[in-house]
């Protein structure tokens, strides 16, 4: 079953003949990338990352890591959310305006540069979640081909392993935006703060963490293992990210879920 999924991605990758690559250098894209570089050749796929204020840096290094390991193509391009009209609102479709400013972004890169489509990685899992990134994808004829194979994350992840690539443990990775409760203003100060806070938890030796911000109070979410540690680690992270800004500092004792901010989404719509 699985090698007929990752056979289908190659027919639908060589049906598209050339590509650009939306790549972040997480485990989908760089699992798309390989698999795109491996049936088109290295001339055929270009991987383009955007920089900007809810990309941490030392993703970005990564990403340009990875490109470089595999031989690919890469350009990286400076982008900015926070200058999205819509975007720092931070409303429930702020993805849908990320999504957009991107392939915006990318298209003129696709037409000077005579490639035929945009490909980014949606994966199968993302269809029963709210991603309004979907709807610009469609907008602007953006392909996601992982998903048209039917693949899942813990599929692609399997497939990684077998290729030998770095990524196939990584832990997920989404903007810094989406640690931000919908409808509390997104800005540079609160992104930096964040990410510093995700980098003093991360410096534990934990690997999967979100420091989900609601006003004043951070609610740090990691896997249910993890939590000893970060017990362990209570008085110096939270004497840390007293410093960094928040007033209180909290452990979700439900532990790390991809997308846990649109709870507040599903209780608006059940009242």
């Amino acid at each position: 079953m699985l090698n007929h999924k990752l056979e289908k991605l190659e027919e639908i990758l060589k049906d598209m003949q050339t590509v650009v690559i939306a790549f972040s250098g997480g485990v989908d894209s760089t699992f798309l990338l390989k698999v795109a570089l491996d049936t088109l050749g290295r001339e055929n796929v270009l991987a383009v990352t955007a920089d900007s204020e809810t990309y941490p840096l030392e993703e970005l290094q990564e990403a340009k890591q990875l490109a470089a390991q595999l031989d690919a193509r890469h350009e990286v391009i400076e982008t900015s959310e926070l200058n999205i009209p819509g975007y720092s609102e931070n409303t429930a479709n702020r993805c849908y305006f990320c999504k957009k400013s991107l392939f915006e972004h990318l298209i003129p890169i696709m037409k000077e540069q005579g490639y035929k489509n945009i490909a980014f990685g949606l994966i199968a899992d993302d269809l029963g979640e709210h991603r309004p990134g979907t709807k610009a994808a469609r907008e602007y004829n953006v392909r996601g081909p992982l998903q048209e194979a039917d693949l899942y994350k813990n599929e692609i992840r399997e497939l990684s392993q077998q290729m030998g690539l770095r990524t196939w443990d990584k832990p997920s990775f989404a903007c810094l935006s989406s640690r931000i409760t919908y409808g509390e203003e997104i800005t540079i100060e609160k992104l930096r703060r964040i990410d510093k806070s995700e980098q003093v938890v991360r410096s534990t030796g934990i690997r999967q963490v979100r420091v989900r911000t609601h006003g004043e109070i951070a609610r740090i979410e990691v896997e249910p293992q993890d939590m000893p540690v970060l017990l362990q680690h209570h008085s110096e992270i939270t004497a840390k990210l007293q410093e960094f800004g928040y007033t209180y500092v909290t452990m979700d004792l439900s532990g790390y879920k991809s997308g846990s901010m649109n709870k507040t989404l599903q209780q608006a719509v059940k009242q």
